[in-house]
């Protein structure tokens, strides 16, 4: 009889809030901006998962990071600083100056080390699935997780070879909707109108925005609140030169999210004000 009443009992989650944030390029500096605008209003995740962009802008909040302290890292950053032209052996960039990057502003090395637990999708490239990462060395696996193929060499994982986790996964809410009491998912990259250019480069941005972007409706679905907007369809995946203005816009689609929704926020986020 005991058993049976035991059986009937929710099961309590370990974690009250859980963020999930899209891949999406320099889109990501959005994913800084709406966690500014959380932060300010009483909202602080107990756990993120991050996709690409999402796992960039996770992994620096997650080792204790204030958002608007984030942006400063970028000042007068250009995409040439975070990639080196090599002979294409997999991708015609290498990621060595981006490991540069994360080796000089992250204190943790290993996801055990993080202030906050952190999920990271990438893509197993030869078996042709997702993978999400959770524990043992970090590095590694944020710059998989942003490897957009061919742009991007691959990066070797025990063995295995490791692409931008938005293939297959590219707003990554299943990794912790079972753990998670409430979800908030952000995603910075919705399919929007772009006027057609005839170029290589905007070609490929499009039909990886495509690719991803299809991929997002099952977890789109799982999640408690989504947050989106097409106001950020115009910057390019590498526009590094208008972080303040991403991050801007990602803060005011989530104050306006926030002042929509705030009878919910208030009955599911004791701590919103």
């Amino acid at each position: 009889m005991l058993r049976g009443i035991k059986a009937m009992m929710p099961v309590k989650k370990p974690y009250k809030i859980g963020l999930a944030l899209s891949g999406g390029g320099a889109k990501g500096f959005g994913h800084l901006g709406i966690l500014q605008a959380l932060n300010e209003r009483g909202i602080f995740p107990d756990v993120i998962a991050g996709t690409s962009a999402g796992a960039f802008a996770g992994v620096l909040y997650a080792d204790g990071n204030d958002p608007e302290n984030i942006l400063t890292f970028f000042k007068k950053k250009t995409f040439s600083e975070f990639a080196k032209l090599t002979i294409p052996q997999g991708g015609f960039l290498n990621t060595l100056p981006f490991r540069a990057f994360l080796e000089k502003h992250l204190k943790a090395r290993t996801y055990e080390d993080l202030k906050i637990p952190l999920y990271v999708a990438a893509t197993d490239i030869e078996r042709g699935k997702s993978k999400i990462f959770h524990s043992g060395e970090l590095i590694p696996s944020i710059v998989a997780s942003c490897s957009v193929p061919i742009i991007f060499s691959p990066v070797e994982i025990d063995k295995h070879y490791y692409v931008d986790g938005g293939l297959f996964r590219n707003l990554p809410v299943t990794p912790i909707r079972k753990l998670c009491e409430k979800v908030i998912a952000v995603n910075v990259s919705p399919i929007a109108y772009s006027e057609f250019k005839p170029a290589i480069k905007y070609v490929a941005e499009r039909t990886i925005h495509y690719m991803s972007a299809s991929n997002t409706l099952y977890d789109r679905d799982l999640c408690d609140y989504l947050l989106e907007s097409n106001e950020l369809s115009d910057y390019t995946l590498f526009d590094l030169e208008h972080s303040k203005e991403i991050f801007q816009k990602g803060y005011e689609v989530a104050i306006n999210y926030m002042e929509h929704e705030k009878d919910h926020f208030k009955k599911d986020f004791p701590s919103f004000h």
